[in-house]
């Protein structure tokens, strides 16, 4: 096998992202007859692989098991057996982007949700109201993924009133320096064209709660009714969970959609530099505040505060960072004693500032 693109795997392949930089990974693998394929499913330890022999059934368990982050996940590109009983992946090939959330276990660990992702299409359904801190949220970790957020405000027929539709795709864009934000309707077909396009090359990964209408915009991407589509409850505009694996499909204009499930849970994991490129506003500003270190809440001279007091930057927007930063240092801290240690003797200042204000102010009375 070879990295030119008259080679079987390559012409098998291309439609799902298969490139000369994959093949060069593939290489040392070769000489050992395994076959190079992409993860488009997995389920209970096991997966399916599309290869230049077909769709083939592999066990998991030859890869490390008991890390979650090392686990096989939709998208992988992976080196697997051509025969066997069980039929195993032998390795997967480094990823150039990963998706990862913590768990929801106490043991605080990362979940890889999808690998190799080009394009994350937050859908957010226009049936309910917009929870700005939940889309900031999904755009912190697509960021940290290393891949490009795309925002997708579904169900747009539901708000027929141009200007308040304008209003609420503004309040989003306001949300998401440096993101797009479209606007489609399945029912109106409006949008879809420019959303096709947009995510025709590369690897897409469908993200956001159940109900916001991730299924349809699937079938609309494959051209078919693929995925199954439930409605949404009226008194709240969530939906059941239609999708209950990751899967990965070749759409027919050209790149590869993943869609999952709905995430009730969206926590980060160790995200700071997607964090500070959700809120770059207020990365920017925090250069201009008199302390490097400062935590914008009462120190002088913080020019993040000046920006709130005079309209410049919203409350909303700050006390959505001062959040996500702390959750993100939480989980951060309980993986690593150094960070542990530096919050214990930040927690310690703080402590010991708030109890000498006290004093202060008792002396004054």
């Amino acid at each position: 096998m070879t990295s030119s693109s008259a080679s079987p795997a390559f012409s098998a392949l291309a439609p799902y992202g298969w490139d000369d930089a994959w093949a060069d990974e593939f290489a040392p693998y070769e000489p050992e007859g395994l076959l190079p394929g992409r993860v488009i499913r997995v389920d209970r330890g096991q997966c399916d692989v599309v290869t230049a022999d077909g769709v083939l059934r592999a066990d998991t368990a030859f890869v490390t098991p008991h890390d979650p982050m090392r686990v096989v996940c939709t998208g992988d590109w992976v080196a697997v057996e051509p025969g066997g009983n069980p039929r195993y992946v032998r390795t997967y090939l480094p990823r150039r982007t990963a998706f990862v959330r913590s768990t929801s276990s106490k043991r605080s660990e990362g979940q890889i949700l999808a690998a190799n992702v080009d394009h994350a299409i937050v859908a957010v359904s226009l049936a309910v109201e917009l929870d700005l801190g939940r889309i900031e949220r999904f755009l912190a970790l697509a960021w940290e993924s290393g891949a490009q957020p795309l925002v997708v405000l579904t169900k747009a027929d539901l708000v027929p009133d141009a200007v308040t539709r304008a209003h609420l795709v503004q309040d989003v864009e306001l949300s998401a320096p440096g993101v797009t934000v479209l606007t489609v309707s399945a029912v109106e077909r409006d949008g879809l064209d420019v959303l096709v396009g947009l995510v025709s090359g590369g690897t897409s990964v469908l993200l956001g709660q159940s109900g916001a209408g991730k299924s349809t915009l699937a079938n609309v991407l494959l051209g078919a009714e693929v995925m199954e589509v439930q409605a949404a409850r009226d008194v709240d505009g969530k939906g059941r969970h239609t999708t209950t694996t990751r899967n990965l499909l070749a759409l027919p204009g050209g790149g590869v959609l993943i869609d999952t499930p709905g995430l009730r849970g969206v926590g980060l994991w160790d995200a700071e530099s997607g964090v500070g490129q959700v809120f770059s506003e207020i990365e920017e500003l925090a250069e201009r505040c008199r302390f490097h270190d400062c935590a914008h809440d009462a120190e002088p001279g913080c020019a993040v505060r000046d920006a709130v007091e005079c309209g410049e930057l919203s409350h909303r927007r700050l006390e959505s960072y001062r959040k996500l930063m702390r959750e993100n240092q939480w989980i951060v801290a309980k993986t690593d004693a150094r960070v542990r240690a530096e919050l214990r003797r930040e927690w310690k200042r703080k402590g010991s500032a708030g109890r000498a204000a006290m004093e202060l102010k008792r002396g004054r009375r």
